[in-house]
């Protein structure tokens, strides 16, 4: 997709995600910590680039995903999703947070009993077996300490970014490939990403 494209997706959902959840061009400022100008020239269509932090805060006000606000249509979907729902009005998933340091001791035991021992976000769509993960240090210098990776816990024939730990070194990556050695330990698919930082 094209700077451009992303651009003017960028700037049509934000006029979408202002409108329909209540807010104002201030209180996004006031709230995500950047400047009317930036904000006005993004919205006026003035930026071509606009720098990924800013994208950050703007996703994180909004609790949306970072990589789908420059690249869904979140007017759209939101239609679809409220009109045809296959599965009526669904509740949303419950996921057990568990810390990056203890992940490894805790991957084999069941969601439920993580979920009873651990604090809990939710997850808004269809999936099961969901874990999240907080990180305690950075990961390939996308993600953050404080960010949390909702993940789909298990070993995955689709497509997707990979949350794998390496053995050796007892660091966690996040690849596109599979792995295949001995030395790296799928988690899981990461399916959302959770941009929060310290």
């Amino acid at each position: 997709m094209h700077k451009k494209d992303k651009t003017e997706k960028l700037k049509n959902n934000i006029k979408y995600l202002i409108k329909s959840r209540g807010e104002t061009r201030l209180s996004l400022c006031n709230a995500s910590g950047l400047t009317r100008t930036t904000i006005y020239n993004i919205l006026e269509g003035r930026v071509v680039n606009v720098q990924q932090s800013t994208i950050r805060k703007i996703s994180d006000f909004f609790g949306v995903s970072y990589k789908e606000i420059e690249a869904v249509n979140f007017e759209e979907r939101e239609i679809i999703e409220s009109c045809a729902s296959p599965n009526g009005n669904m509740n949303p998933a419950a996921v057990p947070i568990i810390r990056e340091s203890v992940l490894i001791q805790s991957l084999d035991k069941r969601i439920g009993e993580l979920a009873a021992t651990h604090p809990l976000t939710y997850y808004f769509g269809t999936a099961c077996n969901l874990i999240g993960v907080l990180l305690e240090n950075d990961i390939n210098g996308i993600n953050e300490a404080g960010d949390l990776l909702i993940v789909k816990k298990g070993l995955s024939n689709g497509d997707g970014d990979k949350l794998v730990y390496d053995l050796i070194t007892e660091r966690f990556a996040i690849t596109s490939n599979d792995p295949g050695n001995d030395t790296t330990q799928i988690i899981g698919v990461v399916i959302e990403e959770r941009f929060y930082g310290k």
